[in-house]
């Protein structure tokens, strides 16, 4: 039986957390909110969220830095909602009262098999975090790159060299086991709302497969042409139409349970 996200119920779990979390982080003097997005939070073996910071390229900015932080979009409502969902949903010991922030050369990235780098098309890294995060993957970790589109997909790429040098990007069609390890997800061209600087635009989702083996396991997904971070942030908010929003909701769900057993 294919599994799949009841609205009403989504869209009270999503409003509970917006409700909790009402006070907007964008005056913040540093990206911390509570415990979300804390660079020391305590290891405790829990499932935790992880998304990567970049100071480096163009709209690049460290945390007390000048700069749009392309990095921190949809911070933190994004990781807050999912992990809430991921919880609720599935067995995976989530922790859904806190995230990290890190950089790539950061040694306890390696603690955690998942992360997530929104708009990689501005991202820029130095020689040792392109071999830190060439051994993160190699050693099993799974990153998702998130939040690009258009001639950005050539910054992406040209970054990637630098950490597989061999590594080709192929495309991924709705048959792949990650549209299918927890929600059977069959439609992955979520439409973007017709006002949305995405708009017109199709999603595409590519794989960064060890060894280039279509078979084998998958070390990177990049969703592109789209923003499913976005999905997860306005959760209940209307912004987008129920379906699609679960859709969302889905894939990321579906990202983490590959990557918790791949």
């Amino acid at each position: 039986m294919r599994r799949h996200l009841v609205g009403p119920r989504l869209l009270f779990l999503v409003a509970l957390a917006c409700a909790l979390l009402a006070a907007s982080v964008t005056a913040q003097p540093f990206l911390g909110f509570g415990a979300w997005g804390r660079p020391n939070l305590r290891y405790d073996g829990e499932f935790t969220f992880v998304r990567l910071r970049w100071d480096r390229g163009e709209f690049g900015a460290q945390v007390y830095g000048r700069g749009y932080m392309m990095w921190a979009h949809e911070f933190p409502r994004a990781e807050q909602h999912l992990m809430t969902l991921l919880s609720d949903f599935t067995t995976v010991d989530a922790k859904d009262t806190g995230s990290l922030i890190l950089p790539l050369d950061d040694p306890q990235l390696f603690r955690y098999p998942i992360a997530l780098m929104q708009e990689p098309g501005f991202w820029a890294m130095t020689d040792r975090q392109a071999q830190r995060l060439r051994e993160y993957l190699l050693k099993g970790g799974f990153v998702i790159f998130n939040d690009f589109e258009g001639r950005q997909w050539e910054n992406f790429e040209a970054q990637m060299r630098r950490v597989i040098p061999d590594g080709r990007w192929l495309p991924l069609d709705p048959d792949h086991r990650i549209f299918d390890t927890f929600f059977n997800v069959e439609k992955l061209d979520l439409p973007n709302p017709y006002n949305h600087h995405l708009a017109g635009l199709v999603p595409e989702y590519f794989g960064l497969f060890e060894n280039n083996d279509p078979d084998g396991r998958l070390m990177s997904i990049a969703c592109y042409n789209t923003n499913l971070a976005e999905f997860w942030q306005s959760g209940g908010t209307g912004f987008f139409p129920i379906e699609p929003m679960n859709t969302g909701f889905e894939l990321g769900i579906n990202y983490m349970m590959y990557g918790l057993t791949h």
